[in-house]
């Protein structure tokens, strides 16, 4: 039976080394981005690349409308997701007391909202069938505040609060919760950064991480994967 995982914002960095770490062990992938033409080009490489089928839809999930319209695309695709990865977000810097107005609300709709209606809208094709793996991207901004994380950093806390909750709520039903926690990680939200790219993390390190983590028997389950650059924090 064919396998598919779920990805949001599969075109950059991790979510991109995620697809094609999936898709070279015969998974078909469904993803969305922002930027239709980027899909076009992910499809276009990952099909010449595996024989596997890429779906694909453009759609902005910082907008409950979009995820609503995602998920509707991924049930009319697949009746059985195996593997849903929340990779959808953006990071803007700045602190608590003068980063601008709207930051949070933003970064909400984008890092937490999305992940939480586009989950409960694909549990009635997970649960069922008493297995499946959900991965949340967090960051190790939910587990270390700093005085320059902001919103960001609020928002991946409650990331974390999430995750943990839909852990506790599925365990039962044979369907696995991963919270992914990368440091820095060489990807768009990085460029232009006056650093080298050996003081990053790679994206391939972080989906070869969630690989291993997926890959496990049904008897285990890693909770979080923290992922840090080897010379620490940047």
């Amino acid at each position: 039976m064919s396998k598919y995982i779920v990805v949001t914002g599969g075109t950059k960095g991790i979510g991109r080394a995620l697809i094609l770490k999936f898709a070279e062990n015969g998974f078909n992938i469904i993803t969305c981005s922002r930027k239709e033409a980027d899909l076009s080009v992910l499809k276009e490489e990952v099909e010449s690349r595996h024989k596997v089928e890429v779906f694909v839809m453009q759609a902005d999930l910082s907008l409950k409308d979009d995820v609503k319209e995602f998920a509707d695309f991924v049930l009319k695709t697949t009746s059985k997701v195996d593997v849903l990865v929340n990779n959808t977000g953006v990071f803007i810097p700045g602190s608590i007391i003068n980063e601008p107005e709207g930051n949070l609300e933003m970064m909400m709709n984008t890092n937490l909202f999305s992940a939480y209606h586009l989950t409960r809208a694909l549990l009635p094709v997970i649960i069922p069938h008493k297995s499946g793996h959900i991965f949340s991207m967090s960051s190790i901004a939910g587990i270390t505040a700093y005085a320059s994380g902001g919103s960001y950093s609020i928002t991946k806390y409650a990331m974390q609060g999430f995750t943990k909750c839909l852990r506790e709520e599925l365990k039962e039903e044979g369907v696995k919760v991963t919270a992914v926690l990368p440091g820095a990680t060489f990807t768009a939200s990085w460029e232009g950064v006056d650093l080298p790219h050996e003081r990053f993390m790679k994206a391939e390190d972080v989906a070869e991480s969630v690989w291993s983590a997926f890959s496990l028997s049904d008897r285990t389950v890693v909770e979080e994967i923290v992922l840090r650059p080897q010379l620490g924090d940047i």
